[in-house]
């Protein structure tokens, strides 16, 4: 791929997360949030057709994986699938005020993450593979470490992580914030052990690499997208210098719980 044609696909990313973002604030104006339930799934559906429509028109040879689509087998042998979740953080998004929502773009090219977006409408902010910095680690209690976690389904896993690391959890919703917040320097790390889907983290995780942020499974294995079966068990993303101490926390946090 030539260096013209990925600062193509990075800026077609960005255009399209900001936009179906665009398409989604303009959705929860007009809806308000009187009944949750059918904002989230209006904002699934308006999205995704949003972004298949978009793709179709700027990328027609391309395959597209999507949480909202039916999964076609053929992108298996295509060598270049964009994987995209139309509105990450879909509870968030219903309810009134929050902006920890998301809208994720990726491209996979020839096995590997090849450009990514995530907008993040509510805030106003559009993180890419085109130019990602990560930012200085912001101040913390103590300084102690800071990992993101799920607002509610925060896995044991991260419970005992915490506890071995003396850390702060800082809960919040979409994926794509959570990874998100540690390229912006908001928290240290996101780990997550009770497994996602490849659009919940293909366009952050290509972020956060862009950024120089470790992306791994928990056990330091590669991120492997565009499979079969498009289910990811784990993941971990952090800042570069913290790689090797939360891989080692990890994996004693794991020996523990299997031995307890």
């Amino acid at each position: 791929m030539s260096r013209g044609l990925a600062a193509v696909d990075d800026e077609l990313a960005v255009r399209l997360a900001t936009a179906a973002g665009r398409v989604l604030c303009a959705l929860r104006e007009e809806t308000g949030f009187d009944d949750p339930a059918a904002l989230r799934a209006l904002g699934d559906r308006r999205s995704h057709e949003y972004l298949l429509g978009e793709l179709e028109r700027h990328r027609p040879d391309d395959a597209v994986l999507s949480e909202e689509g039916a999964d076609d087998a053929g992108r298996l042998t295509c060598p270049r699938v964009w994987i995209i979740d139309p509105l990450d953080g879909t509870r968030e998004y219903a309810e009134r005020g929050r902006t920890d929502w998301a809208v994720h773009v990726a491209l996979w090219q020839d096995g590997e993450l090849a450009a990514g977006a995530v907008a993040m409408p509510a805030r106003g902010q559009v993180l890419s593979t085109a130019g990602a910095r990560l930012a200085e680690r912001g101040a913390a209690r103590n300084g102690s470490l800071r990992l993101a976690v799920s607002r509610t389904r925060a896995p044991a896993l991260v419970q005992g992580l915490a506890t071995e690391l003396d850390a702060e959890l800082v809960p919040m919703g979409s994926a794509g914030v959570k990874i998100g917040a540690v390229v912006l320097g908001a928290v240290d790390a996101y780990v997550h052990g009770g497994g996602q889907y490849e659009w919940d983290s293909a366009a952050p995780v290509a972020v956060a690499r862009a950024a120089r942020c470790h992306a791994s499974r928990l056990d330091g294995s590669p991120l492997v997208y565009n499979q079969p079966d498009a289910w990811l068990p784990d993941l971990v993303v952090c800042r570069p210098e913290l790689r090797d101490r939360l891989l080692a926390a990890i994996s004693a946090t794991a020996t523990a719980e299997r031995t307890s």
